[in-house]
């Protein structure tokens, strides 16, 4: 989730190396998310949070403006700078599986999510999906090719609206999804694309 950049003063003094490999746009400037990473640290940060020393000042399309005490630095989303693993033939599901379902190796899953975090970090972005004001799902603006999310099913211009079972309304109840899924046997997900809900389903053997 990217819309409108700002102009601002980048300002380079000895500063930590921080790095955007994800944001989250909103209209609403204190809905804004953005996911920094610093020497092996990451941490996902609102406008006004503190991080790596300094004080994120404002979230953007394609940057994060952090203020420190020397100034303030423009910390910008660069897809093309994130690790790009050598690509696998696709998983074929088995047969007689439902459309939209693919059945992996829990290693594997792992695997792959370890070598392309960065990639499907850096090159997704998720716009909130409103309802009378209300956020209902998150709109897959943008999302690189052959990755695991790709070969799950999910499409740029998907609206992710619940996985296994919990409505996505927030970011925040999207990020605290993980650790509950981690001890799934399945991910299911229901994503709403032209118009019609399509049931979305990696099994984990």
């Amino acid at each position: 989730m990217l819309l409108s950049p700002i102009l601002a003063l980048a300002l380079i003094a000895v500063l930590p190396d921080v790095a955007a490999v994800g944001i989250v746009m909103s209209a609403r400037e204190e809905a804004r998310t953005a996911v920094l990473t610093s020497e092996g640290r990451t941490r996902v940060v609102g406008v006004g949070d503190v991080a790596f020393g300094g004080r994120v000042a404002a979230i953007e399309a394609g940057h994060v403006a952090i203020d420190f005490g020397s100034g303030r630095v423009l910390v910008r989303l660069d897809a093309g700078n994130a690790p790009r693993p050598a690509l696998a033939p696709a998983p074929i599901a088995p047969r007689g599986a439902e459309p939209g379902t693919l059945a992996m190796e829990r290693g594997e899953v792992e695997r792959r999510i370890g070598e392309e975090s960065g990639r499907i970090l850096a090159g997704t972005t998720l716009v909130p999906a409103l309802d009378a004001g209300r956020v209902t799902g998150f709109t897959i603006a943008r999302m690189p090719d052959s990755t695991l999310l790709s070969e799950a099913g999910l499409r740029a211009g998907d609206v992710l609206t619940e996985v296994n079972g919990v409505p996505i309304d927030s970011l925040a109840t999207l990020i605290g999804l993980w650790p509950r899924l981690q001890a799934e046997s399945a991910i299911r997900a229901v994503v709403v694309r032209n118009g019609q809900p399509v049931a979305l389903s990696v099994n984990l053997r």
